[in-house]
């Protein structure tokens, strides 16, 4: 592959495998793909499959490594999609190889833990302000499974630099998958992280056997709580009404394949947190962005009901059929909008 424009996906989970599927497909790219554990990156390199996506036959140009400088030295562009809570240690790994003219493109959900960092600033302390000036970040309703399959899927890219949004437009735009751009790399962020949250919430409603009335309503106050917090961090209300926002919130809130949902359908059921996690090889972001998200609404000083109650029963053991009483018996309000 000559000349080839070298892509580097940092994060081999499904959604990591999924875009580096989809981008090696292009024959104008030469894309490898970094695992942490190295029997995932040889069953990539060696069977083009990888157990974190299964049933997928991974494009054969597709290569794999677990050696950081081997697959960072040189890219010219870098999607990072490791876990939210893992972005800032597996980065700093990658960071000294990284090329000043190097795209940086952000692919993870979710909110630093101890820090309430997103992951534009996770990055920002370790990359040179150049690279971080044309950072753009990708998200939107896709769940992995169906990109690995070419299902039509829309998603939207975040930049403050218009020239690296349309670069990242080109870059992932196929015939099944379209790229929209935007200016607002806050919101799409923020959107992206407190969607898992809203998911929980949305699967708990379900393991508790409560049906569309339920669920329509926790979207819609969902949607109004992830706004809320989003205009009171500076990003701007049009973004939660589109694909990184209520897009993503109703496909995570409604889809069997969410793992958000699905801890929220156990957790409902009446399983505990610890049976849940145990038996699951995949991330949940919600689990952990639950608690960042109870601490930053705490700071802005943002009404977050359900994300409250969501936290309360992941991380205090609150019975799911208490929270969301509570969340019925507040008491009457004006339907407001941020």
């Amino acid at each position: 592959m000559s000349g080839a424009r070298r892509v580097a996906v940092i994060g081999a989970g499904s959604w990591g495998t999924a875009l580096a599927g989809l981008l090696a497909g292009k024959e104008e790219l030469d894309v490898v793909l970094w695992s942490f554990e190295q029997d995932v990156a040889r069953s990539v390199e060696e069977e083009h499959t990888n157990p974190y996506l299964a049933d997928v036959t991974l494009p054969s140009a597709l290569r794999a490594t677990s050696d950081m400088a081997a697959a960072v030295t040189d890219a010219d562009v870098i999607v990072s999609v490791s876990p939210s809570q893992f972005v800032g240690r597996v980065m700093a790994r990658a960071a000294p190889y990284v090329r000043e003219d190097a795209l940086i493109v952000s692919a993870s959900k979710g909110i630093e833990l101890d820090s309430l960092r997103r992951m534009d600033e996770v990055l920002r302390d370790l990359l040179p302000p150049v690279v971080m000036a044309r950072f753009s970040v990708i998200s939107g309703p896709s769940f992995a499974a169906e990109v690995a399959r070419s299902a039509p899927t829309a998603v939207v890219v975040a930049s403050h630099d218009e020239g690296a949004a349309r670069s990242v437009q080109d870059l992932f735009q196929t015939d099944y998958f379209r790229v929209y751009s935007n200016e607002d790399v806050v919101g799409v962020e923020l959107a992206g992280a407190i969607k898992n949250v809203m998911a929980l919430a949305a699967g708990v409603s379900a393991g508790l056997g409560y049906g569309h009335n339920t669920m329509a309503a926790l979207i819609t106050r969902g949607l109004a709580e992830m706004t809320r917090l989003g205009v009171a961090m500076g990003a701007r209300k049009e973004t939660f009404s589109g694909l990184a926002g209520m897009g993503d919130l109703v496909l995570t809130c409604t889809g069997s394949l969410s793992r958000n949902r699905t801890v929220g359908f156990r957790l409902g059921q009446g399983e505990t947190l610890g049976e849940i996690l145990s038996d699951m090889a995949a991330v949940a972001e919600g689990v952990k962005t639950a608690e960042s998200l109870h601490d930053l609404a705490a700071r802005h000083d943002v009404e977050m009901p359900i994300a409250e109650q969501v936290y309360r029963i992941v991380h205090e053991q609150k019975a799911p059929s208490a929270a969301l009483r509570d969340l019925m018996m507040r008491d009457p309000k004006p339907e407001e909008w941020a």
